[in-house]
């Protein structure tokens, strides 16, 4: 359990820090004059869509661990961390390729209203799939476990979303984000990569 709380938690804080998850709401802010307190809000809502549909997905692949478990003996001792490993690899493999939602320019007379809109149903179509194995081998856990962890992801991305907005609000424009963002991929399958052989040991 504690290395599959570890793992959650450091997904949880890179994904908060990924550009994409944060930096269009500040660009469009820019360009739409959009006061602190206004983008604030606009990101709390935005990160709130994007955990929704994450841990929605989540609790159904913990529904499926938490069957697996039952049927199969040695799931979430050897198979479960096996799954980890192997889906790091996968990542990793695939890292030039992962991307999250971008945003281009909206029309110059496009309402406030629809530019919030379309903020939170592009992050909620753009749930973070790197998290969900720690979902399917939290079901094995019970609905408890699960649940602890759909909220500390939830705590954590969105907080720390919200955050960096603040603390970047007036200089973001001027900084290059986009070594974190290529790379974002394969520090996740590392991460991926030890929870599961930590697992393997730690159960």
């Amino acid at each position: 359990m504690i290395t599959l709380i570890a793992g959650s938690l450091a997904l949880s804080v890179l994904h908060a820090l990924i550009p994409n998850h944060w930096l269009p709401i500040l660009a469009i802010g820019k360009k739409e004059n959009w006061s602190l307190g206004q983008v604030t809000r606009i990101t709390l809502l935005s990160g709130l869509a994007h955990a929704a549909s994450t841990v929605l997905i989540g609790m159904l692949l913990a529904l499926a661990g938490s069957q697996l478990a039952g049927r199969i003996e040695n799931f979430s001792r050897l198979i479960a961390p096996g799954l980890l490993i192997a889906l790091g690899f996968y990542f990793i493999y695939q890292h030039s390729r992962h991307h999250h939602f971008h945003l281009h320019g909206h029309p110059e007379q496009a309402s406030h209203s629809r530019i919030v809109f379309s903020l939170a149903l592009a992050m909620f179509f753009s749930p973070c799939f790197e998290i969900e194995p720690y979902f399917l081998v939290a079901g094995t856990y019970g609905f408890l476990f699960s649940g602890f962890i759909a909220v500390l992801y939830t705590v954590v991305t969105v907080t720390g979303m919200v955050v960096w907005v603040r603390i970047t609000y007036r200089s973001v424009l001027r900084l290059n984000w986009h070594s974190l963002e290529h790379n974002a991929g394969i520090i996740t399958g590392i991460t991926l990569i030890l929870t599961g052989i930590l697992s393997y040991f730690i159960h």
